[in-house]
């Protein structure tokens, strides 16, 4: 319960008015950054003085309700010195993503924002010296990615302070010396690689992979199989000549460092003890306030907080179950809907059961689960796991939750879901549950209230492919080579096709395929999230969240159909096959890349060639493939939908008759009978995905679909 109280309070912390700077001064402070910058193409034209960052939605800012808590601004040509003191006037920020732009010179003095918990710097120019103390006052940075600059000198020796640090990724610079002993427990992703270091691996850093450490010959041991000798004897060293040595200057030069240090130690030292009295008293205050154990996720329902992104998108929350609990949960079985299992007696929810409501009295206290295959576990677990907030996307917040069985689900907080009443949200909810297929993430659980809903469905560790393409500069990019590119665009396409299957007859059949929302597992293989949401939600939220409707045809006329998906599907393969970030994806189109104009130029002077991300275009035995492909990219996103390939097409183009990797025999056939019923218009009645005496019917004519049972 203690670290549901801690939880609980950081989100009432976090969220409250009265801790925020007013709107006004943030404004300011965002007018001065954007006046040290120099933009190539205006991506920051929408940030006007009479307009609110939040609520207007001004470009590359990151928002929690009137709360800014991130600066993404990748790929959008900037330059210039960055203000950092209009930045310190911004106490909520946690990230700063300036990947892939023109900025050079010494590294900004980012240390001044002591709160930070993300920080991305890569393929810019920034070159020099990092300080060695630079990170001393980051102690809560998690994610740092230096990668693709010019930095020179030794590895700062204040990273060793950083006991939360997950990744770091230092790779293509020109860092010398040795490596330091980092001493974060928590460090899952580090990348060395392509440096000028030298010495011995320390050993807590023998676990990762060789590659992360290539291209440094000077390093040795750990898994390289390099031995690093006897260390040197005390004569080996040469002595230094005292000519070489800077002149002394005691009573100037060092004294007044010294004063410089012991003035930001002693205002530092007064922020932390100011912040300390702050906390303690609202502390004070809430305890007053303590809720009844049944309300305390009321509050976790009515607060929301954000932390950093994966890069841009909707993100997750991970959730640990407790193998056994004695605690009650309302399971939606299609055998018994009303079942109460108690899991004192069985994990999968074996023991007494009695009939009763569905929803109990108002659904306050019942996570209703829609697929047990991963357990059952109920309310209470939720709420006594420990949650860390992921982020905030167009659907809602995610959180991840850790119980304490180390089973990690994904918590998904969505506000705009009144289209249904609760016995057609239930509806909906027990459908997905039954979804099966390898390419589609099927929800594990759900919380109803009239406010909100929560969704819960399985971690997936390695994230989304948006943060592997384009956030992860590391191993896992490395590894995206064209066979592993090739499997997730018909992974995609797969998983599009069973959608588009099982929910036929819906306008929007997934509605919101982009990269943010395709997992991708530990083998590479895809999952698709966040499908079939469009009758749920509220249809003006849907317009501003899902991004079937940003389509040529929506923008132009307000047309849905599920050609929108195939637009959307064509977007995420030009996206793979060029490596380029798609301007598409943002709301006002400023930043990232046009792929599809740019696509469209090059074919049209026969530069295909030109397009393909340089890390896959070297495998010259694949190019043929990698154009095909993309000329199936090209023609998914023509902007006249009846021009637009259909999806069974784009799926029979990509996968060369074969149907999601199935035998070739059997995928002949299938085409050949399909190709039977467009001409007798029969109805065909295939095998469905729920056990042996279940069929789907699918009639060829009509484009519907449906489940029966004999």
């Amino acid at each position: 319960m203690v670290a549901v109280r801690s939880f609980l309070f950081l989100l009432i912390f976090l969220s409250s008015p009265h801790l925020s700077l007013s709107l006004s001064q943030e404004q300011e402070a965002l007018l001065k950054l954007k006046n040290s910058l120099s933009p190539a193409d205006n991506p920051l034209d929408n940030w006007e003085p009479n307009t609110s960052p939040c609520n207007d939605k001004w470009a590359g800012i990151v928002c929690n309700e009137d709360v800014i808590t991130g600066l993404h601004f990748p790929n959008m040509g900037l330059s210039g010195n960055i203000d950092i003191d209009a930045l310190k006037d911004i106490p909520t920020l946690r990230t700063i993503n300036i990947m892939n732009n023109k900025f050079s010179g010494l590294i900004p003095d980012f240390h001044k924002l002591g709160a930070l918990k993300s920080l991305f710097l890569a393929g810019n120019d920034f070159s020099g010296e990092i300080p060695k103390d630079y990170f001393s006052n980051l102690t809560s940075l998690k994610k740092i990615y230096l990668n693709g600059n010019n930095f020179t000198g030794k590895i700062p020796e204040s990273l060793t302070q950083l006991t939360k640090l997950e990744q770091l990724h230092l790779e293509k610079n020109q860092f010398t010396g040795p490596i330091p002993n980092l001493k974060s427990g928590v460090l899952n992703s580090l990348d060395f690689s392509k440096n000028k270091l030298q010495g011995p691996i320390p050993e807590t850093l023998s676990k990762f992979d060789p590659k992360a450490f290539e291209g440094n010959e000077g390093l040795c041991g750990g898994l390289l199989k390099l031995s690093c000798g006897p260390p040197p004897t005390p004569s080996s060293p040469p002595p230094e000549s005292p000519s070489k040595s800077p002149p002394s200057t005691p009573h100037s030069t060092p004294s007044k460092k010294e004063e410089d240090k012991r003035s930001k130690t002693i205002i530092i030292v007064i922020s932390v003890i100011a912040s300390i009295m702050v906390l303690l008293l609202l502390y004070v205050l809430l305890t007053k306030k303590r809720r009844k154990p049944e309300d305390d996720f009321n509050v976790l329902g009515k607060e929301q907080i954000m932390d950093d992104h994966r890069n841009v998108q909707e993100q997750v929350v991970d959730v640990h179950v407790p193998s056994t609990t004695n605690r009650s949960v309302r399971s939606t079985n299609e055998s018994n809907r009303s079942t109460e299992v108690n899991q004192s007696n069985s994990r999968k929810g074996g023991g007494d059961s009695k009939k009763g409501s569905n929803h109990g009295k108002n659904g306050m206290n019942e996570l209703l689960m829609v697929n047990e295959e991963k357990g059952t576990f109920g309310l209470p677990d939720l709420m006594k796991a420990a949650a860390e907030v992921l982020g905030n996307g167009g659907l809602g917040s995610a959180y991840k939750a850790v119980m304490s069985n180390g089973f990690s689900v994904v918590v998904k907080r969505m506000r705009e879901m009144n289209r249904l009443g609760r016995d057609g949200f239930d509806a909906e909810m027990r459908r997905f549950g039954r979804l099966r297929h390898k390419n589609i993430l099927t929800p594990l659980a759900y919380h109803y209230r009239r406010e909100e809903k929560l969704l819960i469905s399985e971690y997936i560790p390695k994230g989304s492919l948006l943060y592997v393409l384009h956030g992860d500069r590391g191993i896992s990019h490395s590894e995206l080579n064209w066979s592993t590119r090739l499997q997730i665009i018909k992974g995609i396409a797969c998983g599009m096709g069973f959608i588009h299957t099982e929910f036929a007859s819906y306008d929007l059949p997934h509605g919101n395929l982009k990269s943010s929302n395709i997992l991708l597992k530990e083998d590479y293989e895809p999952v698709l999230n966040d499908y079939a949401l469009h009758p749920l939600i509220n249809p003006s939220n849907a317009a501003q969240s899902m991004f079937a409707f940003r389509t040529p045809e929506y923008i132009e006329s307000q047309q849905i159909s599920p050609k929108a998906d195939v637009y959307c599907l064509g977007i995420v393969i030009l996206e793979i096959l060029t490596g380029k970030f798609p301007s598409q994806y943002l709301s006002n189109g400023k930043g990232g890349t046009d792929v599809v104009q740019w696509v469209q130029s090059a074919m049209a002077e026969q530069r295909e060639q030109e397009l393909l991300d340089p890390e896959i275009a070297s495998e010259t035995d694949s190019v043929d493939q990698m154009l095909q492909l993309l000329m199936v990219g090209a023609d998914c996103t023509t902007s006249e939908p009846e021009q637009r390939l259909d999806l069974r097409e784009a799926i029979r183009r990509i996968e060369e008759g074969r149907c999601c990797s199935g035998p070739k025999i059997l995928a002949s056939f299938y085409s050949l009978f399909i190709s039977f019923c467009q001409i007798t218009k029969c109805v065909v009645w295939f095998p469905s995905n729920k056990g042996r005496q279940h069929f789907t019917r699918w009639g060829v004519a009509q484009g519907r679909s449906g489940d029966a049972e004999t």
